[in-house]
């Protein structure tokens, strides 16, 4: 096997029985991989710089082709379930073999990463890779060792991607062709049959997700930002929510987009790079990641361009689900270090198609619990296989279900105590329809949600009148400077006050149904702050 590549780890891939190799490229910086990438055909050089790349026919996570093997280590520990379904170690086993020897005599792309910026935490990880543009991606969205630490890099957890290397289901014991198979045991996961990138950033998450809570660490599927005072904030949510554009705030400093820990001493980025939405991004409304669409070193998925490399981002022939990748450090006024003190305002982010929430509400902590775990939003078109162009609810708890090997009971125990510990702001902001529902009303403007949030960061709506929501029983601001009085309950927005009241009652009905499955786990006053059923 030849190796190739500055600063090769001393650790080989012998382990995972990638011996008989033809050539490994070792930690390959991001200009030799825009060349194997470019020489291969694996992607395309737009006008700006960026690397455009094409995922096929899968554009999004293949969730139902998920699984976590079923062995003795894990077992008990794992929430089994539509989530987290199980699959036989000896058909991993069998698999994995069959995908190593159909590596035998080919060519591979290693990094070697960390997962986490608090270096008494992070996870050492390896990400092996049959495509250039993969490696890349797998560079720009973990953390870069330095030189001396790769030196005796040895990994915990190993990634193994060969999209080209595709399952039989009726003998390997897949759901199709693709599979993202997690191991705890054997520490490795592998990923076959897509070329969609964000099958690796997820797999990692969901490792994280297992590893910290035994360290009482809380790991989120959030984005974070700080205040020049140094005031974090934390904003949950799922894609297409709002994770990304709203931390990306010129007056506060970004912690990280998408994935996160919190321990006693504070939060910090599991990741080192941004994996953003692009479809229909505006330069005014959101420069700072618009302008990472023009630089090196940033990959662009499934994004439209023409034979000049001229892009066109609002053109979502292939995909509404369009991304880029890039390093965190693209983001101008984003952090060094990854990490911040423990924050003082937590923020779940929720796109209501049904247009009925309120575009933001002061949450209290027991109502906070309520709606971590409920966890509602509306799926948009593209971000998961298999998803029409119609936006759908749904009920992800801890907004990330697809992310959370354990029971949701323990991420939501981790979070109030970390609220009650440190007298957290809660809020509900609503990224989503006013107006109507989703068909009749509109998407609530940015603008009006970032004053909005600002206006919680910043202290504004302390001081400011509320009102209840008779449905939900959310305390609503009756004024905040900058955004219309009218569109602050969402009933005011209607036309139709009793087609209103009629969906309030649908949806509240929704959360009373998805609720029964975590009752027993909350306590008493938590219960009481749910929404009454009409």
């Amino acid at each position: 096997m030849q190796e190739t590549g500055p600063q090769k780890s001393s650790y080989g891939l012998d382990k995972q029985g990638l011996g008989g190799l033809g050539k490994a490229n070792w930690n390959l910086a991001a200009p030799s991989l825009y060349k194997e990438a470019l020489t291969r055909g694996e992607a395309n050089l737009s006008a700006g710089g960026a690397l455009v790349a094409m995922t096929g026919q899968h554009t999004g996570r293949s969730a139902n082709d998920k699984f976590i093997v079923e062995e003795e280590t894990s077992s008990e520990n794992i929430w089994w379930g539509k989530v987290n379904k199980p699959f036989e170690d000896t058909k991993f086993a069998g698999l994995h073999k069959k995908m190593i020897e159909y590596l035998e005599g080919k060519e591979v792309f290693v990094q070697d990463c960390f997962a986490g910026a608090d270096k008494e935490n992070r996870l050492p990880v390896r990400i092996i890779t049959e495509c250039a543009w993969h490696n890349l991606f797998a560079r720009n969205m973990f953390i870069q060792p330095a030189k001396e630490e790769l030196t005796d890099f040895v990994p915990e957890f190993t990634v193994l991607q060969v999209p080209s290397f595709e399952a039989d289901p009726a003998v390997d014991g897949t759901r199709s062709e693709v599979f993202v198979l997690a191991n705890f045991a054997e520490k490795l996961v592998i990923i076959g049959g897509t070329s969609y990138a964000g099958e690796i950033k997820k797999s990692v998450f969901s490792i994280l997700n297992y590893l910290l809570p035994e360290k009482s660490i809380m790991p989120m599927h959030c984005s974070v930002n700080v205040s020049n005072e140094g005031d974090s904030a934390v904003f949950f949510g799922l894609s297409g929510t709002g994770k990304t554009t709203l931390s990306a705030d010129a007056n506060r400093m970004l912690i990280g987009d998408d994935e996160h820990g919190w321990s006693d001493d504070g939060v910090f980025n599991f990741e080192g790079g941004c994996y953003a939405k692009v479809i229909k991004l505006s330069e005014e409304a959101e420069p700072e990641i618009y302008a990472t669409t023009g630089r090196f070193g940033t990959i662009l998925e499934n994004v439209v361009m023409d034979e000049d490399g001229v892009l066109d981002l609002d053109d979502n022939r292939y995909t509404e689900n369009t991304r880029a990748s890039y390093p965190i450090h693209f983001i101008p006024n984003a952090s060094e270090t990854g990490i911040a003190g423990n924050p003082k305002n937590v923020i779940m982010l929720t796109a209501d198609a049904f247009g009925v929430l309120p575009p933001i509400a002061k949450l209290s902590p027991e109502q906070a619990m309520y709606h971590f775990l409920s966890g509602y939003t509306a799926k948009l078109a593209g971000t998961e296989k298999g998803l029409g162009n119609e936006p759908q609810a749904t009920f992800s708890t801890c907004f990330g279900a697809p992310f959370m090997p354990r029971h949701p009971s323990v991420y939501a125990k981790l979070l109030g105590e970390k609220i009650e510990k440190h007298q957290v702001n809660c809020w509900l902001v609503n990224t989503g329809w006013t107006g109507g529902a989703y068909g009749t009303g509109h998407r609530m403007p940015i603008k009006h949600t970032r004053a909005l949030v600002n206006g919680a960061l910043d202290g504004t709506l302390a001081n400011v009148d509320f009102e209840k929501d008779p449905f939900f029983g959310l305390s609503i601001p009756k004024a905040v400077d900058g955004v219309p009085s009218d569109i602050l309950n969402p009933r005011n927005t209607w036309e139709d006050k009793e087609g209103y009241d009629k969906q309030a009652k649908h949806l509240v009905n929704l959360f009373i149904e998805n609720f029964g499955q975590f009752e027993e786990y909350v306590n008493e006053e938590v219960m009481k702050s749910a929404p009454k059923s009409a």
